[in-house]
């Protein structure tokens, strides 16, 4: 018996170490929270927004997309400035010949003439026989007149020398007097008479030139280094009769 109270009190002696060891390890202190013990602090502010990160780098290209609608037809744009010309292309091969067509100038009508005798009688045609042209024979030298073959409209002109006497002359259509020159001469000198008319002929029609009046107005002259002259030509035929 006297062996149990030193067992007992062996055993208080190793367990009061550990005890008091477990008591100072539940009571010692977090250094890391201060005054953890007392009481809990108050929340901290909320901390600044950090810097944006760096851009990343481009990824791959991805796959090719299907092709899409096709989208309203937009507004008409304003016309552009004219481009510079460009450079003249090469020549062609010439085309093959075209067929023959109507001539413009199928309907022909035209004479010029000159005088041969000096004073000539007044009041009659005044015969041109010196032929200069008179292709298609529509003035006769035999009576002095043009006879209108194609209807249209002519151009006369007659320029006259004058000499020993004066000069009264008229150019007529069908029997009347259309147009009437007057010169008077001049002594030792010879001078010109002239006139000219745009007349409209229907097909039949004569146009001629004679000496008006008395018998001392006839000092119509020609000779070899001195013409008068006469001459008419078509300007066009009437559309609704060709």
């Amino acid at each position: 018996m006297r062996c149990l109270p030193s067992f007992l009190l062996c055993t208080l002696l190793l367990v009061a170490p550990h005890c008091a060891e477990v008591a100072a390890q539940e009571v010692q202190p977090d250094p890391k929270i201060p005054c953890a013990n007392w009481m809990g602090g108050a929340p901290g502010y909320p901390g600044h927004n950090g810097l944006p990160g760096r851009d990343g780098k481009d990824g791959q290209d991805g796959l090719k997309g299907e092709k899409g609608e096709k989208g309203v037809q937009g507004p008409k744009g304003d016309q552009g400035e004219v481009g510079i010309p460009g450079q003249d292309g090469p020549r062609g091969f010439p085309g093959q010949p075209g067929q023959k067509g109507e001539s413009v100038f199928i309907y022909r009508s035209a004479f010029s003439v000159g005088l041969t005798e000096r004073a000539p009688p007044p009041n009659v045609p005044i015969r041109f026989s010196k032929i200069f042209y008179n292709e298609q024979s529509h003035y006769d030298t035999s009576t002095g007149k043009f006879l209108c073959n194609i209807p249209g409209t002519y151009y006369f002109a007659y320029h006259l020398t004058v000499y020993l006497m004066d000069v009264k002359v008229s150019l007529y259509k069908k029997d009347k007097a259309v147009i009437f020159t007057y010169d008077q001469f001049q002594n030792n000198n010879v001078d010109q008479a002239s006139g000219s008319v745009l007349l409209h002929l229907s097909s039949g029609d004569e146009v001629w030139l004679q000496v008006y009046g008395e018998e001392g107005k006839n000092g119509v002259y020609a000779d070899n280094i001195n013409d008068s002259t006469f001459m008419g030509f078509l300007l066009y035929p009437d559309l609704d009769v060709h």
